[in-house]
């Protein structure tokens, strides 16, 4: 920590989500850092109780909203501002932080779940889940199971088999499609190496990059960090040039009800989103920016080895999660649900009856 900085800062433990801050905060921001888990899962009510400044996941924010933690944004930045931040994000990353009608974060890091392969050890990226399947039988694939994912991947699936899940209230998935995503994650979990189950994304990419055990993974979060040794593109489809399913990640920078911000904090946000900083300064600190004209930019692509170019179409076309409190409860006991059924431990009809129960029952969870 910095000692003696105006504000206090919490990010998650990863190169990608505290160098860039921790490079520029000067004595303004003291940043601390969690784990990849407790980013994922921790309450929002907490952290913002001890921290003036929040990098979020924007499913949190119906928690957030609950309990009234979050500073609204549009009540510090022109709307013109917003608008601008808006206009230049990619896909939904700046929408997915809007709630009840105001904005709640900024999109600093734009990310969702992409394929990801060792060139050399998969001969192709597949462009289907049929491929997919095809190649689990001769090479090593692992799908992201671990935490959340398991749930976040069985709704990817679903979202590239063309049914987004909880559109409707009383029903998570039909059951055609629910049944046929399990049937799909059955099928390649089931050749799948045992040491990937228990890997969050990170894990199954410092596992590809740094061994042959791991030859593809089809759906796990992208890291530039991690582009060159593992090839980057779009997610399955159904079919060629179909949907490619995935779930919108990312991050948000949030200030707490707590913060009493500075004109000097605020210009420090408004430089985090400008183009210098998402072009430049990011891209160089290990950062993975949100900005349209980063991802379409030569010079960031070409350190990237093209990540930002061969996922673009999935980060623009990504699923975004619902923001209601109680969701993060609801994402933790389905994923437990969905690692179940793949283990045998319910049956796959069970085990989707279960997911529409924990659906219908969310606004009771903690």
């Amino acid at each position: 920590m910095t000692y003696g900085a105006d504000f206090r800062g919490l990010t998650w433990d990863h190169p990608r989500g505290y160098a860039a801050l921790k490079a520029v905060a000067g004595n303004l921001v003291a940043w601390d850092t969690q784990p990849l888990e407790g980013f994922e899962s921790h309450p929002i009510d907490d952290l913002c109780a001890r921290y003036d400044l929040v990098v979020l996941d924007h499913p949190h924010l119906g928690d957030a909203l609950a309990t009234g933690c979050l500073t609204p944004l549009d009540d510090l930045f022109a709307a013109d501002e917003l608008a601008t931040w808006a206009a230049a994000s990619i896909g939904s990353t700046m929408r997915s932080y809007a709630c009840d009608g105001r904005q709640w974060a900024l999109p600093l890091d734009g990310a969702t779940q992409v394929c990801a392969a060792r060139a050399d050890l998969a001969d192709e990226l597949p462009a289907t889940w049929d491929e997919v399947e095809r190649i689990s039988r001769t090479a090593a694939v692992a799908l992201s199971l671990a935490g959340p994912h398991a749930f976040l991947t069985f709704a990817s699936i679903a979202v590239a088999l063309g049914e987004e899940p909880a559109t409707d209230p009383d029903h998570l998935l039909s059951t055609g499609t629910g049944l046929a995503v399990l049937d799909l994650m059955a099928s390649i979990d089931g050749r799948a190496p045992a040491q990937t189950r228990a890997l969050n994304p990170i894990g199954l990419l410092e596992l590809m990059s740094s061994t042959d055990d791991l030859a593809l993974c089809p759906l796990v979060y992208g890291y530039v960090n991690y582009a060159g040794r593992v090839t980057f593109g779009d997610a399955p489809a159904a079919v060629p040039g179909g949907r490619p399913g995935s779930t919108l990640g990312g991050t948000g920078i949030a200030l707490s009800s707590r913060c009493t911000p500075t004109p000097a904090l605020l210009d420090h946000v408004r430089w985090l989103m400008g183009t210098e900083a998402q072009t430049r300064f990011l891209p160089e600190h290990a950062g993975q920016p949100s900005a349209w004209a980063a991802w379409a930019d030569d010079r960031v692509n070409a350190a990237a080895c093209d990540f930002y170019r061969r996922t673009a179409r999935t980060c623009e076309t990504a699923w975004v999660r619902p923001r209601y409190a109680g969701y993060i409860a609801f994402q933790s006991a389905a994923s437990a649900v969905v690692r179940d059924t793949l283990a045998g431990v319910l049956g796959h009809r069970r085990g989707l009856d279960r997911l529409q129960e924990l659906h219908r029952e969310k606004e009771r969870m903690p």
